[in-house]
């Protein structure tokens, strides 16, 4: 597989067609796909909510007012995933993914399980200390994010991430604070439009010469 050609297929999809619908295999393969996304010391900060249904995306939709121009890509899209991450990091999610691990298989006895809690705890409190919690559990699910992106491609599905929206608004809509959660990324994924004129344009990136170093 050339995985460079869904790098450079992928765009930005600025204008969705409402009758083509993702099919629900290849949103369930989409699903599994980032929840094994990469996390630091497996933290997994995350959460991720899915809106199908026309009511379920004028739910997410209600967090776009301010942004008006990203509203008929959550209404028009197939499919909208609400990226959510952690408030804190706290004890009662750091024991479900120690116990995931354990029941997975992940430890061949006690001191390998004592040794990873206790080198996820480091970091967790390091960057506790450091002020700095929040910023490194948002790391985490963009790296989820990346994910899903590069993955929507390989699957011929178009994708538009979304910063632009009102948190607070999304938030209460989804009683998402009460679950010690934030919405952070919303990604509208479905089928491009006639409309899209984001897909007639060329890519444009800095050079090879601009963005890498060779030590040799």
């Amino acid at each position: 597989m050339n995985l460079t050609r869904f790098a450079k297929a992928r765009h930005a999809t600025k204008a969705f067609d409402p009758a083509r619908k993702i099919p629900a295999a290849v949103i369930d393969e989409l699903k599994e796909l980032i929840r094994f996304s990469p996390s630091s010391v497996n933290s997994q900060p995350w959460h991720f909510v899915v809106a199908a249904s026309d009511a379920a995306r004028a739910r997410i939709a209600k967090g776009m007012e301010g942004f008006a121009y990203n509203e008929p890509k959550v209404s028009r899209a197939s499919h909208v995933l609400v990226l959510c991450v952690r408030t804190d990091m706290d004890e009662a999610h750091l024991a479900e993914v120690l116990a995931q691990e354990e029941a997975d298989g992940r430890f061949a006895n006690a001191e390998a399980r004592a040794g990873q809690e206790k080198t996820r705890s480091f970091y967790v409190n390091l960057h506790r200390e450091r002020n700095d919690l929040p910023a490194w559990m948002e790391k985490q699910a963009y790296l989820a994010l990346g994910t899903l992106l590069i993955g929507a491609s390989t699957l011929e599905i178009d994708a538009c991430p979304m910063e632009g929206f009102d948190a607070k608004a999304l938030d209460e809509e989804l009683g998402l604070r009460e679950q010690g959660l934030t919405a952070l990324v919303v990604v509208a994924l479905g089928y491009r439009s006639a409309d899209d004129f984001n897909a007639k344009l060329p890519k444009s990136r800095l050079s090879t010469a601009s963005v890498f170093t060779d030590l040799g």
